[in-house]
């Protein structure tokens, strides 16, 4: 099996996962009355459905290559970036700000990472956009709740665009002997950090007792928390062959992107507590909105990005 044949390999692998989870699902549908109410089965059909178009989506966009990579991950900040602003505080005078966010630093962000201009979008939005939209603000003259309106909006920045760049950021990494396979390095990232949502949920309902954080996240368990994040680091290993680490190597950075994942879906999760929500949207069916989807990349991607580009690159 040739490297070039890795993307086909992985893709396979996962539609033979949903396979098996869709057979699953129709087992236990056959096992519940006519006509009577599963909730529960419900979730786990509305659940495997999205995951099958998530796929798609993901496996056309690695088809058209380093484009559609950047236009997927473009796309899926644009609604993040929606979703979280429309829970936060805004006013009318708020609009040239967000007109900035949505349609100037947005596709500037990505527009640097798809030109490799590393040294400009690794500070552009934490740097320049911190100081630009405070300014734009400014400028229309309403000081109520400013400083909540605009650290709103420069959290918004921060997770929902600069975290999440980081993952089409990984194919702008030029790793000796891995030239060209910086998609790949996409899906270890995407398959780990997503793969230990589901384990922990797995796990969580199988053994799981005692609750992390009911305040924040009441599904979430210690037995959950840790049988995902070991199997999470169990999955990253075993696909050691599709990156340019050693199995050690790809087991310590998936343990790192497990934990990281698990701590930026609590952190989001307190946010939605916060503004007295259960779900960031409802755009993904049995997921909720795109932020209840890719929480866990908040954290992981730019964590993943920056040991990948510290221990690995030239």
């Amino acid at each position: 099996m040739t490297p070039d044949h890795h993307p086909f390999l992985i893709f396979a692998g996962v539609c033979a996962v949903l396979l098996c989870a869709t057979v699953v699902e129709h087992v236990l549908a056959l096992r519940v009355p006519p006509g009577a109410p599963s909730p529960v089965l419900e979730n786990l059909r509305d659940r495997i459905n999205a995951w099958w178009v998530m796929t798609a989506l993901l496996g056309l966009a690695f088809l058209a290559g380093r484009t559609g990579i950047l236009a997927l991950f473009a796309f899926v900040s644009f609604m993040g970036l929606r979703e979280f602003l429309t829970l936060m505080h805004t006013r009318r005078s708020d609009h040239w700000a967000l007109f900035a966010a949505f349609f100037a630093v947005l596709p500037l962000q990505y527009y640097l990472i798809a030109i490799d201009w590393y040294g400009l979008y690794s500070i552009f939005i934490p740097v320049y956009a911190f100081l630009l939209l405070p300014v734009i603000a400014s400028l229309r003259g309403d000081p109520l709740r400013f400083m909540d309106r605009i650290a709103e909006l420069q959290w918004g920045l921060m997770t929902c665009v600069f975290c999440i760049s980081h993952v089409p950021g990984l194919l702008t990494l030029n790793i000796p002997g891995y030239e060209g396979r910086g998609p790949l390095l996409v899906a270890f990232l995407i398959i780990v950090v997503q793969g230990s949502d589901v384990l922990q949920y797995v796990w969580g309902k199988l053994i799981g007792d005692r609750k992390i954080a009911p305040t924040l996240t009441p599904s979430k368990t210690v037995e959950g928390f840790i049988g995902g994040v070991a199997s999470a680091t169990a999955l990253g290993a075993a696909l050691w062959w599709i990156t340019p680490f050693r199995p050690w190597q790809a087991a310590a950075l998936s343990l790192a992107i497990a934990l990281m994942g698990f701590l930026g879906g609590l952190v989001m999760s307190a946010i939605k507590r916060d503004r007295g929500v259960k779900d960031w949207g409802r755009m993904i069916r049995g997921h909720g909105g795109m932020l209840d989807r890719i929480d866990s990349l908040i954290f992981a991607a730019p964590i993943f990005f920056h040991l990948t580009r510290y221990f690995f690159t030239v």
